[in-house]
């Protein structure tokens, strides 16, 4: 660390880590860029890594998973953050109306059937076992016998999770138009139905999903819903939904399975998001808060792995729990019997394959836009730092040439790094908190 520190171009290398906002893994690139006028020829500008600490240059990774860079995994947290929450309160800057807050809006969590009995901490009761279980003790959400706990219905439900969802949003809309008198086809004509959702995984392995679910006029969050559309309404519906026999998925039997057919647990929550609170309610900033927080996590709040295995013998050298092995292990097993589903790849996940965080096309913005705005604004940052922002982008012509040549750190810069990232936090959380204070005030 010391050695890193003391060297000559240490400023600049602390500069680059800043801009990634202390990523943990950045990315080596090496390379040059030209800048010209395009009528005159004229040279306006001309990088190159040669003079970088290193001679490379080095981008974020952009990694979502906390548990493999903490700092890009920040940055798509809040973007998260913002994007649940513009589709709440409504954002300006996306053209997103204010006057979305009045349309009816709940906050949903639908989870997982039963795959047999686990520990767990029912309120007030001890686990089935007899114990009160602490928080967080490692036998939580593991089976209370492995030999009759269905492993294999357990991955192929999280298998199948993404298309249960897809049966449950098409099935709302059909309960939403049969409460207004109207086929699925009129509905469009004086409604739509929003939502911006993520995954999280129970301690037992299971994914289930947090969703804000939004009624919207015909053009989306642009016009009022019919009067018709009430959140009581929303609410009956949505239960209607996920009682439905429409809303489950048949899994065909293979070899030494049966057939299944998969639907939503028993714990339904169904609760209206207010805009103001009275610490009781759901407000939108706990909501966001929460779906945000869940955004950059995957499975490994269950002891598995977050990244793809090769072979069974990596659980053992990587000390994985023994009810996350079986789970794998059912990946494995099943990955031949059904070969479309792609187990083994996702063994990881426990099954899982898909995105953890996702929105109807009208919700709000998206984290493409979001991240444009960024790429924007340190583009400016540039033609700025280069005598280059009072020529105007579309008169000038780049030609460039990066290569990539490696990523991550030496253990001296990533203690660096971290410091740098904590930093880089605890500066954005003081600026929030004192202009929460003035708006307070």
């Amino acid at each position: 660390m010391l050695k890193v520190a003391g060297a000559p171009g240490y400023a600049r290398w602390e500069d680059q880590i800043r801009r990634t906002g202390g990523c943990s893994d950045p990315i080596h690139i090496t390379g040059w860029t030209v800048t010209k006028d395009k009528t005159s020829g004229e040279l306006l500008n001309r990088y190159s890594t040669q003079d970088e600490p290193g001679s490379r240059l080095r981008l974020a990774c952009g990694n979502r998973r906390a548990s493999r860079c903490p700092a890009c995994a920040w940055t798509y947290s809040g973007d998260t953050y913002h994007l649940i929450r513009a589709g709440l309160a409504g954002d300006e800057r996306r053209d997103i109306p204010a006057t979305v807050r009045e349309h009816p809006r709940v906050f949903a969590t639908l989870t997982a059937p039963s795959f047999g009995p686990v520990h767990n901490r029912p309120a007030g009761r001890p686990c089935r076992c007899g114990k009160h279980h602490q928080e967080d003790v490692p036998e939580l959400g593991t089976a209370l016998d492995p030999a009759t706990y269905d492993y294999a219905a357990a991955v192929l439900f999280n298998n199948h999770a993404g298309q249960l969802w897809q049966r449950f949003t098409t099935r709302l809309r059909r309960e939403i138009a049969a409460a207004g008198g109207l086929t699925q086809s009129e509905l469009k004509e004086v409604a739509r139905i929003s939502y911006g959702k993520v995954a999280e995984f129970q301690k037992r392995g299971a994914v289930h999903f947090h969703a804000v679910i939004r009624v919207d006029g015909p053009d989306g969050p642009d016009s009022p819903p019919p009067a018709w559309a009430t959140t009581e309404l929303l609410d009956r519906s949505i239960r209607a939904a996920v009682a439905h026999s429409y809303t489950s998925v048949s899994v065909a039997a293979a070899g030494d399975q049966p057939a299944r057919a998969f639907r939503w647990g028993t714990q339904l929550d169904v609760r209206p998001i207010k805009a103001f609170g009275d610490g009781s309610d759901i407000t939108e900033q706990a909501v966001a808060s929460y779906v945000a927080k869940y955004a950059t996590k995957a499975a490994e709040n269950t002891g598995t792995l977050d990244r793809r295995i090769g072979n069974r013998e990596a659980l053992v050298l990587l000390d994985v729990p023994a009810h996350t092995v079986q789970l794998i292990a059912a990946c494995l097993d099943l990955d031949v019997l059904y070969p479309d589903r792609r187990l083994s790849a996702w063994s990881h996940m426990l099954g899982f394959r898909g995105h953890f965080s996702t929105k109807s096309r009208q919700y709000s913005t998206t984290l493409g836009a979001l991240r444009q705005t960024r790429a924007d604004y340190r583009a400016a940052q540039e033609r700025e730092a280069r005598g280059l922002d009072d020529v105007e982008p579309d008169t000038v012509l780049v030609l460039a040439s990066w290569q990539y040549v490696g990523h991550g750190h030496s253990p001296g810069e990533s203690v660096l790094a971290a410091t740098i990232a904590r930093g880089i936090q605890l500066n954005r959380q003081t600026a929030r908190e004192a202009l929460q204070g003035e708006q307070h005030e």
